[in-house]
């Protein structure tokens, strides 16, 4: 099935001098203007291209990849506004994707903010459109997810509690500010676990394992690190949070207690300038 805003491969069907005409199935043929088409395109080629409808509400093919498709939550660039329509935004192809009025939250966005939203197929306009209600988009049922499971996070919403994130483009949790060592920034993508799924369905996260899996686990890492490095690095117990996080992903205190278990079983040696390997 050919699906608007979404990547579809389709057959070249004829040339022109606008460019090559693909076949849409039921949509009919599909225009990829000449200046998208690949320069070793033929007639009979199979090409990957989105789909989505350009300035003039005809439906188009472009080779062009968005940065993000009907289906996806997305942080995405305010780049114009109007009063009366909605909000404009750069999804990375020419013609920017409509925020309408009524799918707005944020009270007053200004040029340059970043708004999460789900990008979605208006059923009336057959338009593709963006949406910061995005409780209608999340899925339903009740989420199938393991404790201690990874998955990929886009950061919402700030909230009193922390921070709300969309679980893995499908369901909707929330990161503890308790257990956070720096602040996040809305339209964050990051890497984070699933800590519990409650009865009520909703999900507690955290961006580490829990208990003795996490703490072999970044051992794990640590330890390639430091082989990686030669056997020596300038970190130890008193390195900034900001500073273990970006080199280890892991918090101050995850790696406190993996350098901790480490030192314990003899494999490293901390000392005021870092910690190295005990067999160098």
């Amino acid at each position: 099935m050919v699906l608007i805003g979404r990547h579809n491969e389709l057959e070249v069907l004829r040339t022109s001098p606008h460019g090559f005409y693909l076949d849409g199935g039921s949509l009919g043929e599909i225009l990829l203007p000449g200046k998208l088409v690949p320069s070793d395109a033929e007639v009979g080629d199979v090409l990957d291209v989105f789909l989505y409808r350009d300035s003039e509400d005809r439906l188009v093919a472009t080779t062009e990849t968005p940065y993000a498709q009907v289906g996806d939550f997305a942080s995405l660039k305010v780049v114009g506004i109007s009063p009366r329509i909605g909000i404009f935004l750069d999804w990375g192809l020419a013609k920017d994707v409509l925020l309408p009025m009524r799918e707005l939250r944020t009270s007053r966005p200004k040029i340059g903010d970043r708004l999460v939203v789900h990008l979605f197929l208006d059923d009336q306009t057959d338009r593709i459109v963006a949406s910061e209600r995005l409780h209608r988009h999340l899925r339903p049922e009740t989420p199938d997810l393991a404790d201690d499971q990874p998955v990929k996070l886009l950061i919402a919403e700030k909230t009193p509690l922390g921070y709300k994130a969309i679980v893995d483009n499908a369901f909707e949790g929330l990161l503890y500010r308790s257990d956070l060592a720096n602040p996040l920034k809305i339209g964050d993508r990051i890497d984070g676990y699933v800590r519990t799924v409650r009865e009520d369905g909703k999900i507690d996260l955290s961006l580490d394992l829990a208990g003795h899996q996490r703490i072999a686990t970044h051992t794990q890492i640590i330890l390639k690190a430091l082989e990686e490095a030669g056997g020596q690095l300038p970190f130890h117990d008193k390195s900034s949070p900001q500073e273990i996080r970006s080199t280890f992903g892991m918090s101050k205190k995850a790696f406190k207690q993996a350098i901790g278990v480490l030192f314990k079983k003899r494999e490293i040696i901390i000392s005021p300038d870092g910690i190295r390997l005990a067999k160098l």
